[in-house]
């Protein structure tokens, strides 16, 4: 590990923490929306699989902010995981799917700026979590 990576000012963690958790859980009240409006298939577009996987993420979003509310490096890992594959996925269906592009897409703007932003303070706070 670097150094500096040890130096990680405690309000820098708490701040990108609370960032986190609170986007995890609008996400995951996006999720339960849809999940209480349309049942398991809310994008009737999409392949069953992933309509499944992004229905998870109304449990796996609120488990990922509320953990990182209680300083838990689970709670990054889970969002580490979570971002990757969520990003992933919705990449996947814009690309794969739908034929669009990015610049069509400010959803998939926002996500991409999301995880950017938990992958890359990851490797920064996780040290300064508890187990």
């Amino acid at each position: 590990m670097i150094g500096w990576m040890h130096h990680t000012p405690r309000w820098a963690v708490i701040s990108v923490c609370g960032i986190a958790a609170v986007l995890f859980f609008v996400g995951a009240s996006a999720h339960v929306t849809d999940l209480l409006g349309h049942g398991l298939r809310p994008y009737d577009w999409a392949p069953g699989w992933l309509n499944l996987y992004w229905s998870s993420l109304a449990l796996f979003d609120a488990l990922a902010a509320v953990f990182l509310i209680r300083g838990k490096r689970r709670g990054i890992d889970l969002a580490c995981a979570t971002m990757a594959t969520d990003l992933a996925a919705n990449w996947y269906a814009v690309y794969g799917i739908q034929h669009n592009n990015l610049a069509a897409q400010p959803g998939l703007q926002r996500l991409t700026v999301f995880a950017a932003h938990v992958l890359g303070t990851a490797p920064f706070i996780r040290r300064h979590l508890t187990n």
